[in-house]
């Protein structure tokens, strides 16, 4: 039978692109796309036009030059003759220090907050709100400003740690000092052969997570649960103790000593590091504890009421059936309140403490006079460290994220 000609197809025309809803979308994304690129390119063009009329031609070779301040905390040498670029880094390294010092400790006190907050003991229960509903409703620059105010007037001078009848004492075996300065703790001296421990304690961590998989395999096969915490315990300390031995010992402790009216050798952690980490890390805490309140609250109760059936104890059915199911529900909150911590550190300045703001945004941008350049560093610095955060925490989500058979 033969078969019925097939209809020519149309040819293409122009009018196409505006009257047919294949095309019409895709046209308008590219009409929508050089507009903004072309506004963005006027904005930038009229910008440098401007600053090129006054002299002040956007350049960065004033990272180059002498930075001519000092920063008084900091992780790597610097000095006043060490460059802008120099002074970005230690700004870098102390914002990251207080990031990561204070996700730390929010992410453990927000976790232990949010879990007794639902406690059946009513004391407890009320102090753990009225702990969040204090924390999250102050400013956060007072609650910097308020703790700096309290390590200055109520710890002792170092001179009073002087004599026989000093009127105050280090603590921890005489290693610890709190005064009005900041805290003077050990400072580990690196000697050689404490890389290869350094090697072995990454390798046992590494182990850690391996054993983690392994043993929760293990688990799903045979029902059986192991002390993991001792387990990984031993993992992470006794390979790193008897390479430490081995090597002779090549990590040593310079323990700070008063001389003359000040502590001299140890590490110096300056009570603006201090205030900007406890009130930083108190006021996301408060956020955190009800991020994991709300996310305890998802999971169904008869998750719970079946656990308990099967002889669970309480501790053990928060750790292995509420916790891993409302970790899906307090994860993306938590990668918000990570950001906001970040962010919220460049309030350091309100304390002397010279972060990434206070340095490149601060006294580099003052002196040179390149706002615009430094404020663009800035940014972007802030943006890469936002969206390391980010990567990295999403990374975590999917990988507790429930995962359909």
């Amino acid at each position: 039978m033969a078969m019925a000609d097939q209809p020519a197809a149309k040819s293409f025309r122009l009018s196409m692109l505006l009257y047919d809803t294949r095309y019409r979308s895709i046209t308008i994304q590219i009409i929508m796309l050089g507009l903004f690129v072309a506004g963005v390119w006027w904005l930038l063009d009229n910008m440098y036009s401007n600053l090129d009329e006054l002299g002040k031609r956007p350049n960065f070779t004033f990272l180059t030059a002498p930075a001519g301040y000092d920063i008084n905390q900091r992780l790597i040498e610097y000095s006043s003759q060490s460059t802008n670029a120099r002074a970005w880094l230690v700004g870098l390294l102390n914002t990251l220090l207080v990031a990561v010092m204070g996700c730390i400790l929010a992410t453990v006190l927000g976790v232990s907050i949010g879990v007794l907050r639902l406690s059946k003991n009513w004391i407890i229960a009320r102090l753990m709100t009225a702990y969040i509903e204090i924390f999250r409703n102050v400013p956060l620059l007072l609650l910097i400003i308020f703790a700096m105010s309290i390590f200055i007037n109520i710890f002792p001078q170092p001179k009073l740690f002087r004599g026989e009848d000093a009127l105050s004492s280090m603590y921890f075996w005489d290693s610890v000092a709190f005064t009005n300065r900041g805290w003077y703790i050990p400072k580990p001296v690196f000697e050689s052969g404490s890389m290869i421990v350094g090697i072995v304690f990454l390798l046992s961590i590494a182990g850690i997570f391996v054993f983690g998989r392994w043993a929760k395999k293990r688990q799903e096969a045979t029902g059986e649960i192991l002390p993991n915490f001792w387990i990984k315990l031993g993992i992470l300390v006794i390979p790193a103790v008897v390479f430490y031995y081995i090597m002779g010992q090549p990590i040593s402790l310079n323990y700070p000593e008063l001389k003359g009216f000040n502590f001299k050798g140890g590490l110096h952690l300056r009570n603006s590091l201090i205030a900007l980490w406890l009130a930083l890390s108190l006021y996301t805490a408060a956020f955190i504890a009800e991020a994991v309140r709300a996310g305890i609250m998802a999971i169904d109760k008869g998750q719970t009421e079946a656990a308990a059936a099967l002889g669970l104890r309480p501790k053990r059915i928060m750790k292995l059936v509420v916790l891993p199911q409302a970790l899906r529900v307090i994860i993306p909150p938590l990668i918000s309140q990570y950001l906001n911590l970040t962010k919220n550190s460049s309030l350091a300045v309100a304390v002397g403490y010279m972060d990434l703001t206070g340095t490149l945004g601060g006294i580099t941008l003052n002196q040179t006079g390149r706002a615009l350049e430094s404020i663009l560093l800035l940014m972007i610095t802030y943006l890469a460290i936002s969206l390391s955060i980010s990567m990295v925490m999403n990374f975590y989500n999917n990988s507790v994220k429930l995962k359909e058979r």
